[in-house]
């Protein structure tokens, strides 16, 4: 839902008080100059009921306790992409050594290893159960979907994740360009753009269906 400025929640607030309907006041603001989005913010914020006087939706609001758990939430998954990654980059490595890499370098990635399924282990359960308590709390109380904490992280998220699909592509064709392409690269290519598309694709689902419920 886009935010109205004052002005414009003032006019709409007017407007519907002395009877005008909403389609009236949606062209008269498309008229002003006003975006279809903006509008619709500010339509959105008022019920469509049967009452003498416009009545007000509740609005989200942000808590401690609802930042603390988006935050928590967004970490905990940026933490388990980047160990998954880690953890397959590695496995590849494994799978596919540098002949011009030396034994003791393969050994080193024993560590490595046990370090990604850790942090796998701690995070992937931490990140499914707050995902589940925050799913839960929205479905009883819709309103928290539109949450300013969340709404900010959703496109935080989509933004690294966009950056890292440009990354890796770039990185793609330049190495196709230079004629240096590897089965190993190739397969690290498909783990990075893998994880970052699904983080990408699913976040961004996850926005069309809040605009499809607003």
């Amino acid at each position: 839902m886009a935010s109205a400025s004052p002005e414009l929640e003032r006019f709409v607030h007017e407007a519907l008080l002395r009877g005008h309907t909403r389609e009236q006041i949606n062209q008269a603001l498309l008229a002003a100059g006003w975006s279809s989005e903006q509008i619709r913010g500010a339509l959105e914020n008022w019920a469509e009921v049967p009452f003498a006087l416009p009545v007000p939706r509740p609005r989200a609001s942000l808590s401690a306790r609802e930042a603390f758990l988006y935050l928590l939430l967004f970490s905990t998954l940026y933490f388990f992409c980047w160990n998954l990654g880690s953890l397959l980059f590695q496995l590849i490595t494994y799978a596919l050594p540098d002949a011009a890499d030396a034994d003791w370098r393969l050994l080193r990635l024993g560590g490595a290893i046990r370090w990604s399924v850790s942090a796998l282990v701690i995070a992937f359960p931490v990140f499914v159960f707050i995902a589940r308590h925050v799913s839960l709390d929205v479905e009883r109380n819709p309103i928290k979907r539109l949450s300013p904490v969340r709404r900010w992280l959703t496109y935080l998220t989509l933004f690294v994740a966009a950056t890292v699909l440009i990354g890796d592509l770039t990185a793609l064709v330049y190495n196709v360009l230079s004629g240096e392409l590897s089965l190993r690269f190739v397969l690290k290519v498909l783990v990075v753009g893998s994880i970052a598309g699904t983080v990408f694709g699913y976040y961004l689902w996850d926005l069309r269906q809040e605009e499809g419920e607003a």
